[in-house]
């Protein structure tokens, strides 16, 4: 095969594009948070600019520190903000870039993956998505080695994802990530209201009335909310908070959770 690279999309405008900075940044992150004792199966993390997302991230990615050794591989799963499609797209891909540096593909989980009908390759859906590329520095930092099954969700239903999570979750040192925002552009009371009544849903695994006004990632979302439903897991709240909290004004706020499956 050849080695082909997903080049950064969003360095320098969602999270800073020097290593140096960028690494202390995640730190002074994690050094803030307060994370579960939970060994997390999957988890729910925001995927905005970090100046604004990235202390509610923080919250999820500090419970890997301790059980680093746990993971080998990341499905990681965000909504499609470019790019209009049906289903679910891989990239043709080997390898990742980020000011980390590379972060290899696993090839032969996407491959049992595109034999489901939902997933294809799409390359266009992932060159300029932002949703799955603000995690891989938290990623990279929190777990140090690991692969990464990297899909894009379209117009895709909860079968369809948890079909995609069922596939590939039950493996051994398997983590899945679902990059998901909550509301969008209320006002900070407003935004509190909505996102506390979308964070009830997803504790009470409600994967069917969850809407995309509550959350920019509900097709991924409610396909782990299926998955953890027939899984018997259980999920529990780390973080929520909006950007009015951490960078922004409250005017038009966007909100944040954090959500661990365990």
């Amino acid at each position: 095969m050849i080695n082909t690279i997903r080049q950064p999309a969003v360095a320098g405008t969602f999270y800073p594009a020097d290593p140096d900075e960028l690494r202390d940044l995640l730190q002074h992150y994690l050094q803030e948070a307060h994370p579960s004792a939970a060994v997390p199966k999957a988890m729910i993390l925001p995927h905005a600019g970090f100046i604004y997302s990235g202390p509610v991230a923080a919250s999820g990615y500090a419970c890997l520190r301790e059980h680093r050794d746990t993971y080998r591989r990341v499905v990681l799963l965000g909504p499609a903000h470019r790019v209009p499609f049906r289903g679910i797209a891989a990239p043709s891909a080997t390898t990742f870039m980020t000011p980390l540096g590379p972060v290899a593909i696993d090839r032969d989980a996407i491959d049992r993956l595109t034999a489901l009908p939902q997933v294809h390759v799409l390359d266009e859906a992932h060159r300029q998505e932002h949703s799955l590329e603000v995690h891989l520095p938290f990623l990279q930092i929190t777990l140090g080695d690991f692969t990464l099954v990297p899909l894009v969700i379209g117009e895709a239903g909860a079968e369809d994802v948890c079909e995609v999570i069922e596939t590939l979750a039950g493996d051994a040192g398997t983590l899945v990530i679902v990059s998901s925002d909550l509301s969008h552009y209320h006002d900070y009371a407003t935004a509190r209201e909505l996102d506390a009544a979308t964070t009830r849903k997803i504790e009470a695994l409600d994967f069917e009335t969850i809407g995309y006004d509550q959350a920019c990632g509900r097709n991924p979302v409610s396909g782990l909310l299926l998955y953890a439903q027939r899984h018997a897991l259980s999920a529990t709240t780390l973080d929520l908070r909006n950007s009015g909290d951490t960078a922004g004004p409250h005017d038009q706020v966007v909100g944040y959770g954090a959500y661990v499956f365990s």
